[in-house]
């Protein structure tokens, strides 16, 4: 039997400070594969801090965070940035694309620093755009796509290289409510394919839209039900 794709264990994290910060505070969390998972929490309850450290940005102060059922606590750097380039996939509120490359371009840019053969590499990204249904746009640049459109080649990026993880904070932050269903409709499909997505938001709406919802507040991690 496979690992969970994420399993958290009693893990705390605490900044240092006068008095010391706890921003989660004994956080257990199993996401197994083909889960969606919604974390939906208020400004300053915690999010940020969790996903850090389910992104391998950050490390826990106590416990133990599980990634395809690796121990992540001792390793090194180098090692944490390896785990988190070749399982984690990111999706952000921003869509931090670069405007003088074009669309495939810039999915291809999520490779670079990616250990492996070179090629291939623009038919991965071309593969993930069509995944997205913008197979239409790869030389098109990033100016001339609408904000949807943007989120879509964002969400192709995460996916090169077929991450056990897709991890999405505030996914639909920029859009509007249209296009913001649209996005929740592609998400939905790439469940149905069997991808694990963990997304982070303070928007119920979307936290409606996912299989399980966990709510984070003041750093305390409860399972909603029903």
């Amino acid at each position: 039997m496979r690992a969970p794709v994420v399993e958290l264990d009693a893990v705390s994290r605490v900044f240092d400070g006068n008095p010391p910060v706890s921003a989660l505070d004994e956080a257990s969390l199993t996401i197994d594969r083909g889960d969606y998972v919604a974390i939906i929490g208020p400004s300053g309850s915690g999010k940020s801090t969790l996903l850090h450290l389910l992104g391998l940005l950050d490390a826990p102060t106590d416990g133990t965070y599980y990634l395809d059922g690796i121990d992540t606590k001792d390793l090194s750097e180098g090692d944490r940035a390896g785990l988190r380039s070749s399982r984690i996939g990111f999706v952000f509120q921003s869509f931090h694309l670069l405007g003088h490359r074009t669309t495939v371009e810039n999915v291809m840019l999520a490779e670079v620093y990616r250990p492996g053969s070179k090629a291939g590499r623009r038919e991965r990204a071309e593969a993930a755009l069509t995944q997205v249904g913008l197979d239409h746009r790869l030389d098109a640049y990033p100016t001339t796509l609408s904000g949807g459109e943007r989120q879509r080649v964002a969400v192709a990026r995460a996916l090169t290289g077929s991450p056990s993880l897709l991890l999405a904070d505030e996914p639909t932050g920029n859009l509007d409510s249209v296009t913001s269903g649209q996005i929740l409709d592609l998400f939905d499909e790439l469940h149905r394919a069997g991808l694990t997505l963990a997304v982070i938001t303070h928007d119920d709406d979307v936290a409606q839209r996912a299989q399980r919802r966990v709510r984070i507040n003041d750093g305390v991690l409860t399972e909603q039900f029903g």
